[in-house]
Order: C-alpha cells, then structure tokens, then sequence
C-alpha cells in the first residue's frame, strides 16, 4: 500500500472515530435515560423488569467504553501507533460483541415484558393512592394523560380501586379526563370530583356509590399504545446500534489495514501529557 493510500485510510480512520465517539454518547444517553426516566412508562417498567435496568448499565458500559475508544482510535490514527491500532480492533471487537449481546437482550425480553406488564399495571392502580408521591403514580399518570387514555383494557380497570370506589360522590383519575385542544397540558393527578355546570363539586352519587358510567373520562385502555409506544422506541435503540456497528466494523476493517502496513514503531508520536 502506497503511502498516500496510508494516509488516505488514516484520516477514513479518524473520521469515522470522530463519529463513533459521537454515536458512543448516544448510546450512553440511551442508557441514562432509561434509568433517569421518572415522568413516562420507563418508570413503571423497570418495576416490571429486571433485564431493562440490567440492559440499560450494559449501554452505559459500552457507550462510555465506545467513547474512550474513539478517541483512542483518533490517537492512534494520526499518529500511526501500530500498538495503539491493534488494541483499538481488540477493544472495538469486545465492544460489538457486548452491544450484541445488549440488543439480544432486550429483543428477546420484550415478549416477557409485554405478558408481565398487564398484571404489573393493573396491581398499580389496583394499589394508587389520592395524594401519595409515588413515581410509578406519576409515571402512569403521564401515559393516561399523554396517550388520551384510561385504565389498561379500559377505564373499568380502575373500577378495581377500593379508595376510589368507596367516595360517595363521582369521582374519577385526573389524569384519565377528557380535555380540549385549549385545555391545560398540565398531567393531573389523584382523584377528582366531578363538577356541576356552575362549577360547584356535584354530590350526586348512585345507591352504590361512585359510578364509573359518570365519569368525565376516555374509555380506550392504554395497553395498544403503550405497546406501540414501546416498539417504535424499541426500534429507534436498535436503529441506533445497528448503526454503531456498521461504523465499528469499518473502524476494525481500516485499522487492521493501517496497522499492517505501519511496519516502524515510533513511539516519539505518541503524544505526553
């Protein structure tokens, strides 16, 4: 190989380390973000499942590692250290071996995610409590609101809630109500009283006490948009691997190429700090 093919495939090297530090950050926002989410129905599966906290370390693990890579990668590149460049393909090998492993992970656990879920939301709002700060509460609250839903099946879900089934008045999840396109976008929670026309609290109840039928609420459950929701950003995580390992394997491929044809060890390149 001519030296000006080396130095053509070196700067290919560094730019694509250049991008793979940047798809490495991703990848490790991904991972945070899983943990962090307390206002969504993250919150709520990582209750429902071990492997989805278990995958989000591993990405944090690897997008932290892939951005150290990169930017040994860079290094090593420019400044044409051969050892540098085979523990670069070395490490780069370890790592698309793990985010392998990651996206089989959470691929093949979500079938078990998605049978666990159903019972796992029922059980909250079987158990929700008017006033208590609790993040799966909110986390749900935030999908009935956003998703313009109620219950899992349907709002008769929450017709399994002692708490709000023994209120003399009508009484209905905040987060369930039917909005306007002018309304607030504020997600509500709790439970709330329904209001007459003069905006007074209505005690009209039932001889069975709080009716579901007069519920100011939306009837559709949440299961089918939930499950839509988890599979398009299922997709995008994915979509987003798959692309760091395409970069990855080109990475392996023009290092292994320039470290063959690097045949002087000059350490003096190696940068000192």
């Amino acid at each position: 190989m001519g030296s000006a093919c080396i130095k053509v495939t070196k700067y290919f090297l560094f730019l694509f380390n250049l991008l793979f530090f940047i798809l490495g950050g991703v990848i490790l926002g991904f991972g945070v973000w899983i943990l962090a989410d307390r206002s969504s129905f993250i919150s709520v599966l990582q209750a429902s499942s071990t492997s989805l906290n278990v995958g989000a370390y591993v990405f944090i693990g690897v997008g932290a590692v892939t951005m150290l890579m990169g930017f040994l990668g860079c290094i090593g590149a420019v400044n044409e250290v051969r050892c540098l460049l085979g523990l670069y393909f070395v490490f780069l090998l370890l790592i698309l071996i793990a985010q392998v492993a990651a996206g089989v992970l959470f691929y093949f656990n979500m079938d078990k995610v998605k049978q666990e879920m159903g019972s796992i939301v029922t059980k909250l709002i079987r158990d929700y409590k008017d006033g208590q700060e609790d993040s799966l509460q909110q986390g749900w609250d935030y999908v009935q609101a956003q998703g313009k839903c109620c219950g899992w099946v349907s709002f008769y879900n929450w017709t399994e809630n002692a708490e709000l089934m023994n209120r003399t008045t009508v009484t209905y999840p905040c987060s369930c109500e039917k909005k306007g396109e002018d309304d607030s976008p504020l997600v509500q929670k709790g439970f709330c009283k329904v209001s007459n026309s003069n905006g007074t609290q209505s005690g009209n109840g039932t001889q069975s006490g709080n009716s579901p039928e007069q519920w100011p609420v939306y009837e559709e459950g949440c299961m089918e948009k939930v499950q839509s929701w988890l599979q398009e950003n299922l997709g995008i995580i994915l979509g987003v691997c798959v692309g760091v390992a395409v970069i990855e394997l080109l990475g392996m491929l023009l290092s292994i190429c320039l470290c063959r044809n690097v045949h002087s060890e000059d350490y003096s390149k190696v940068p000192k700090y």
